[in-house]
């Protein structure tokens, strides 16, 4: 019988069940290298000189002149290349010691001399030369929390940009497909399944998850299942339900979907009747009945890419994790079967501007080098994932400051801390969810550069031995 398909604009993958163990892939993950940048005239000086060569000289080669057409442009461009990344240090140290008229002339000649055409340095130099001149902005307004200047991007394109992400990157399928490996195995007996999904914009995580349930179905038949999806926009959380239960019908399962709105802003209006979860109500609404669990049901908790969003400007003796701790223990009293947990391997929290600004640096310059490598020169998903998913993140890093920052992502280790100390065990990823995700990879992303490593009892998908995601679980 031919399985249908979920409707997207993306084929799903199916989960794969295989009875033998896979070898793990060992490589090393560093720590992202603290630098130590100091800022130099000469590069501003040369920046300056270049972009008076530019706009003096004609080049004489018609064909290689315009930049946005070339990513590899002959001529003052190569050496923009070799120095965008001390240059773009150089802003931000200034930013950083007050100089903001200086700050202001590099960031505009940054902006002027980098295209979000070229190559991965020339669209990464791009996208942080426009956040910095953002934040310069901001710092003009005096209040760099301030709502009056907020991102023109669309909901619709932020929609495109999502599912452009989700098909031209392995990121976000190889945390799916993970977390819900773990979720079969640690629910495999149970006749009712409850998936408390937290920010579940388009579902796209669960019509592999629906499939292979229908597929491994007993002699008693499918277990019931029931998500409760949780996000900001309840009209996307109906289409994303409906879609959901038409998929599961096809596929024989008993299936209930149950959107709720969970903001996470205090700036947000939602009515505080439909909210559980925002920075002024905390997790003291976070119960049971919130989300309607019922006897006999065994839970999964599903996190990914959302625990960091709960994270809020520390002060003093607070560290900003208060109320994430809050919500982790408000998780482990409801007795969960299965907790998954999938974030980005970074440390875009601190606190400091230059600090923060120097690993999401790190960060993204390792993520732009695997779109480089792996998409055509002229991808337009590419252009999406670029300039709208990832320069909203960007953005959000080092434009803002105070509440007005939502990226607040943190490294594996910290993770790990916060889980344990709600009163979590970590529960070991299985061969199985490894040799998974090393066939997603080797099917849709066949490029030497991805690679995966089983650390301790997780996963981390990597560049070039750099880890960019990991992926746990947890009870």
């Amino acid at each position: 019988m031919q399985i249908p398909q979920f409707p997207s604009p993306f084929p799903s993958l199916t989960l794969l069940f295989s009875s033998s163990h896979s070898k793990s892939i060992l490589f090393s993950i560093p720590f992202l290298a603290s630098l130590s940048p100091t800022y130099h005239h000469n590069h501003l000086e040369m920046l300056s000189s270049l972009k008076s060569h530019e706009e003096g000289e004609e080049d004489p080669d018609p064909p290689h002149h315009h930049h946005h057409h070339h990513p590899n442009p002959q001529h003052g461009l190569i050496s923009l290349s070799a120095h965008a990344r001390q240059l773009l240090i150089s802003c931000a140290e200034l930013i950083h010691c007050g100089d903001l008229p200086t700050a202001r002339r590099t960031a505009s000649l940054l902006s002027t001399a980098a295209s979000p055409y070229g190559d991965s340095a020339d669209r990464l130099t791009h996208q942080f030369a426009r956040a910095l001149s953002l934040r310069l902005d901001s710092l003009a307004r005096l209040s760099l929390a301030s709502p009056s200047a907020p991102s023109l991007t669309s909901s619709e394109a932020l929609q495109s940009s999502y599912l452009s992400l989700n098909q031209v990157t392995p990121f976000l399928r190889f945390a799916h497909l993970t977390a819900n490996q773990a979720i079969l195995e640690a629910l495999d007996a149970s006749p009712r399944i409850h998936i408390l999904d937290f920010d579940t914009s388009h579902g796209v995580q669960w019509p592999p998850l629906l499939q292979a349930i229908a597929e491994r179905s007993n002699a008693h038949g499918p277990p019931s299942i029931r998500i409760t999806g949780t996000g900001t926009d309840l009209g996307v959380l109906r289409r994303t339900g409906d879609r959901l239960q038409t998929f599961a019908h096809s596929l024989g399962l008993q299936f209930q979907f149950h959107p709720l709105l969970l903001p996470i802003t205090g700036t947000n209006t939602t009515s505080p009747s439909t909210s559980i979860l925002s920075t002024s109500t905390a997790t003291t609404n976070l119960t049971s009945s919130s989300f309607q669990l019922h006897p006999g049901e065994t839970l999964a908790v599903n996190c990914v890419l959302f625990l960091h969003k709960l994270f809020q400007d520390g002060r003093n003796e607070d560290d900003g994790s208060r109320e994430l701790r809050a919500f982790l223990e408000a998780v482990k009293a409801m007795n969960p079967g299965v907790v998954t947990v999938a974030e980005m391997e970074a440390s875009h929290n601190s606190p400091i501007f230059l600090q923060r600004f120097m690993e999401a640096l790190d960060y993204y310059t390792v993520v732009f080098e695997s779109l480089e490598a792996t998409l055509p020169p002229r991808s337009q998903e590419r252009l999406a994932v670029e300039q709208v998913w990832l320069g909203r993140e960007i953005e959000d890093i080092i434009a803002h400051e105070g509440e007005g920052r939502r990226e607040r992502h943190e490294r594996f280790a910290r993770w790990e801390g916060l889980m344990r100390g709600a009163g979590f065990s970590n529960l070991p990823l299985s061969p199985f969810a490894l040799s998974q995700a090393k066939l997603l990879l080797r099917l849709h992303y066949p490029s030497e550069g991805y690679q995966l490593q089983m650390v301790g009892d997780s996963i981390f998908l990597g560049w070039q031995n750099k880890a960019l995601f990991s992926v746990s679980s947890w009870r």
